[in-house]
């Protein structure tokens, strides 16, 4: 029966917990997408996690460089940003996967550069409004992706996964979640194309083998993770069956000796939505992680029962960069303040004290 800190390996990496730090947005990095020494600190911080994941980073060359905004991983300057962060990291002892991202259809003409138009699977803008420093915005119809904008977006994560590799990296997360590029691709709701990439689970599959397949020139099976949210509806996504659907997918992963496969699988489900988690388990057999709204108690319980092999944690970690130690002892959480959590400054992000400072 695994525990929060039982060994566990995932490719030919040995995680010292099964508690991972989730990849959370926090717009602190540097005009042009690059992380800075803040960003270094930050994760630097958190590095006793079993695994780090980064925060959503853009792989869109055309996407806006203005502050406060995500990172990127598309030139030379964000890698070495990035450096600093691998560095910081594995010099406190951590490991670290970079989460690479495409917006596709969830984001504004204002966030792209070049006059470029948001870009989906196909012409179907998402249900809803987005958040912007305006107040709310509607999203847009897309442009359809051809063929080749497909292969070249499918390019630029190659790309990215390869800068990934250079800036020191320990691994990469695809982002297959929360209504960005290749999510759009997995679920019906936004996916009605006619052709190769829509249609079934197999087609609709088949941007995220091909995005899997580019990064293998860069990364072994062993250090790519995959994450996916087969049921939350954020930016206006939605899926006919995402029981039979998702289950399709994970058994179509399966084979690929990922790292890990990282599912949003709240651990409280809410009324009317259905529990994806265990057609998932039972069709993928490698390490998974699940994320949603995990405290302390549903970790081990979700550990315990096998229905996991990891739990990704998000607020929790903002507030408490020595999260496993205060778990290990006991001790008491620090409280968010979520006032502060899309910011620009230190504040709410790197001041948050640890038990040694508490005890000074």
């Amino acid at each position: 029966m695994a525990s929060l800190f039982s060994l566990l390996t995932i490719g030919d990496l040995t995680l010292p917990s099964r508690i991972v730090m989730a990849p959370m947005t926090r717009h602190r990095a540097l005009h042009g997408k690059i992380p800075g020494s803040l960003n270094a600190l930050y994760y630097a911080q958190r590095a006793s996690a079993g695994l780090v994941i980064t925060e959503s980073t853009e792989i869109d060359p055309h996407s806006s460089v203005d502050v406060p905004t995500r990172p990127g991983l598309y030139n030379d300057a964000q890698q070495a940003g990035w450096r600093l962060v691998t560095d910081a990291v594995h010099a406190a002892g951590g490991r670290i996967f970079v989460q690479l991202s495409h917006m596709g259809r969830a984001a504004l003409p204002a966030q792209l550069r070049d006059g470029r138009w948001p870009v989906g699977p196909s012409a179907l803008a998402a249900a809803g409004k987005i958040y912007t420093a305006n107040g709310p915005e509607p999203y847009v119809e897309p442009q359809a992706l051809s063929l080749d904008d497909i292969a070249g977006i499918v390019g630029e994560f190659a790309d990215a996964a390869a800068r990934a590799k250079n800036a020191g990296f320990d691994g990469i997360e695809i982002h297959g979640a929360n209504g960005y590029l290749v999510d759009q691709f997995l679920r019906d709701g936004s996916n009605v194309r006619t052709d190769g990439y829509g249609g079934s689970v197999e087609n609709r599959f088949r941007f995220l083998r091909e995005v899997i397949e580019a990064a293998k020139a860069f990364w072994p099976a062993g250090r790519i993770g995959v994450r996916l949210s087969p049921t939350n509806p954020f930016q206006g996504m939605s899926d006919s069956d995402p029981v039979a659907h998702f289950a399709a997918i994970a058994a179509l992963l399966q084979p690929l000796g990922l790292a890990y496969l990282h599912i949003v699988a709240p651990a409280v489900v809410p009324d009317g939505q259905a529990d994806v988690a265990p057609a998932i388990r039972a069709a993928f057999h490698g390490p998974l992680i699940v994320a949603g709204g995990y405290r302390r108690e549903h970790a081990e319980a979700v550990l315990a029962n096998g229905g996991a092999d990891l739990v990704a944690i998000g607020e929790a970690y903002i507030a408490n960069p020595d999260l496993p130690q205060r778990w290990r002892t006991d001790a008491t959480l620090n409280a968010a303040d979520k006032s502060t959590f899309y910011t620009t400054d230190a504040k709410g992000y790197t001041d948050y004290p640890s038990l040694e400072l508490v005890d000074d």
